[in-house]
């Protein structure tokens, strides 16, 4: 699939050149560039209601053609896929480089998704696996090959709606301790508290059962809790 932009430098790893402005992938910078228009945008007249199209949708004009679209996608997604780089790989320096990659991966392979399911788990599938590679390649936090989780898991976790105060001061305890976390239970809390997606969702996008993204998140709750009263008694020494 050849992209609409091409005065625009391709991305690292990116021979299809996708499009990208200033911002990543700046879709409106870019259409400006070109007088190129989503059909769906022209449609609705504005970009207001392109809000009403839904992320398969778009999906589906990016299959049957329409390039412009995918950048369309890329607005809904930047930030939130930025966020979930730098919570799940500690802020490093290359987070945007390897977000890009995420893209230039979606865009190459768009034509292999089942429109009849949802797009985020597909994308964040994607993510997740540039994400943990590149933990791989820099031998930080390495996965072991077996699971125990996985292979055992325990009793289906049931989700349970936490308070919005609850959530509230996870996420606060999040941002300062994620980094300590193992990447194994980093992730989970990451996509449920950051990204606010369901079990299914995550389970989806780790390839494990759901009970098992239920063990990970309490464990996961528990290891931070450990690492916040241990940070608390050293305080008051």
């Amino acid at each position: 699939m050849d992209s609409p932009i091409s005065s625009y430098k391709p991305l690292r790893g990116n021979p299809q050149g996708v499009p990208y402005g200033t911002s990543l992938f700046n879709p409106s910078l870019a259409l400006l560039a070109t007088g190129e228009q989503s059909s769906l945008m022209q449609a609705s007249g504005d970009s207001a209601g392109l809000k009403e199209v839904s992320d398969e949708g778009l999906a589906k004009s990016v299959q049957d053609g329409d390039k412009a679209a995918f950048g369309d996608l890329v607005d809904r997604y930047e930030a939130k896929l930025t966020r979930y780089a730098r919570k799940f790989l500690a802020n490093r320096d290359d987070v945007k480089d390897l977000v890009q990659d995420v893209f230039v991966k979606a865009f190459c392979n768009i034509k292999s998704f089942d429109i009849s399911r949802r797009f985020s788990p597909w994308i964040y599938r994607i993510a997740h696996n540039e994400f943990v590679n590149e933990l791989e390649r820099k031998r930080r936090d390495r996965l072991t090959f077996l699971d125990f989780d996985t292979i055992l898991p325990h009793p289906a976790a049931k989700e349970t709606s936490d308070s919005e105060a609850i959530r509230k001061d996870l996420r606060r305890s999040l941002d300062i301790y994620l980094n300590q976390l193992d990447a194994k239970y980093r992730e989970p809390l990451v996509l449920y508290y950051f990204q606010e997606l369901e079990y299914k969702e995550i389970a989806d996008i780790l390839r494990i059962p759901v009970a098992t993204v239920g063990v990970r998140l309490q464990r996961g709750r528990a290891m931070l809790r450990k690492i916040i009263d241990k940070d608390n008694e050293h305080g008051k020494k």
